[in-house]
């Protein structure tokens, strides 16, 4: 079972709450986050893209970092954990996206990764008038699809003469190419899932619900169902903020007193960016996290308690079929790792192998 990381690559992390720890980006704090993650023996890192925060007295996520230029960085700083960059498919065009990526895998060979955003929240793209109309929540999978092709066709034999609707490639060029880039999405809806089972390598599965770990089956099963149609091995990475301490006590007093400071005015402004898709469905990501008893973390499966409680509930969620991997955030991603690491970790037995591996 592999563990990841969603580095906090914009101010405050995954937390909508004033009471949460306030503070900003920079390549210094990722830089120390991946560290640790790589010396507890994680196996990835993920760093969103964010173009427009959410204001509110918290000013949520107004303060973000670039994804790519970001894990170029944190690719020479470290030697073996895998790094995840995410690409805004609207903003940049594929070939440049694919150089992007031989250019950070010349840095970290085999070890890099692309997450494919088509992107729900309209605002992001309309700042730059790069906005296509609101018909593109129809077709964005249809477009990320040709987008991933182009990329594919570069890295595996140097050239593209692909043709589709919405890219042309006229022979091409990308040289030298990577040893290897894999490609993650974040569908939940049918969409979604299918466009990952036919174009990604893994896709991420949202948790679901306070301390119900397998809460998440049926999106897991959706997507070994949809990998089973296109034939392709595509596993999930599922992912939960965790909340540990040494007791349950202790841990859920400082899950309600992030709760309790939750920034109405930046929601408020997620709430609406998320409504403008008239085409979603009730399991697509706009409509899942702005559901109102857990937004003030997007609505993220959270697991709650003792170091043992947590352990085994990460257990549960290794045991569920499909599933490759689970992304963590924190509260405190500092002190949260290392908490993780040094007593969560340890008693999960997902995790024995691969710690017993590391220590040899």
């Amino acid at each position: 079972m592999d563990m990841g990381v969603f580095i906090p690559i914009g101010n405050n992390g995954w937390l909508i709450s004033e009471t949460a720890p306030q503070y900003m980006p920079s390549f210094e704090l990722n830089k120390q986050v991946v560290q640790k993650a790589e010396g507890y023996g994680l196996e990835f890192a993920l760093s969103m893209i964010k173009l427009r925060g959410f204001g509110g007295k918290t000013e949520f996520w107004d303060h973000n970092l670039e994804s790519f230029t970001l894990m170029a960085g944190l690719a020479a700083v470290t030697s073996k954990i895998k790094l995840f960059a995410s690409t805004a498919i609207l903003t940049l065009p594929p070939a440049i996206v694919a150089r992007m990526a031989s250019t950070v895998d010349s840095i970290a060979p085999g070890r890099f990764g692309i997450n494919i955003v088509t992107g729900w929240a309209k605002n992001e793209y309309t700042q730059m008038d790069i906005w296509p109309g609101d018909e593109y929540f129809g077709y964005r999978y249809a477009y990320g699809g040709e987008y991933v092709q182009v990329m594919r066709d570069l890295w595996e034999k140097g050239s593209s003469d692909f043709k589709g609707e919405h890219f042309t490639m006229d022979d091409c060029k990308l040289s030298p190419r990577p040893e290897k880039v894999e490609i993650v999405a974040a569908g939940q809806s049918a969409k979604g899932m299918a466009f990952a089972a036919e174009h990604a390598d893994y896709n991420f599965v949202m948790g679901v619900g306070i301390n119900t770990p397998l809460a998440f089956s049926d999106a897991a099963a959706n997507l070994v169902t949809a990998a089973e149609k296109t034939g392709r091995d595509v596993g999930a990475y599922v992912l939960f903020m965790i909340i540990a301490d040494e007791t349950d006590e202790l841990a859920m007093a400082r899950w309600e007193h992030l709760r309790s400071g939750v920034d109405a005015d930046a929601l408020a402004w997620m709430a609406d960016q998320g409504s403008k898709d008239s085409t979603a469905d009730e399991t697509s990501t706009a409509k899942h996290i702005n559901l109102p008893e857990g937004a003030v973390n997007f609505n993220m499966g959270t697991l709650v308690g003792s170091y043992a409680k947590v352990a085994a509930m990460l257990d549960e969620v290794a045991s569920i079929e499909g599933v490759k991997g689970i992304m963590m955030t924190f509260d405190d991603f500092l002190g949260g790792l290392d908490a993780f690491g040094t007593k969560v970790q340890p008693l999960m037995t997902c995790r024995q192998e691969k710690l017993a591996i590391a220590a040899e």
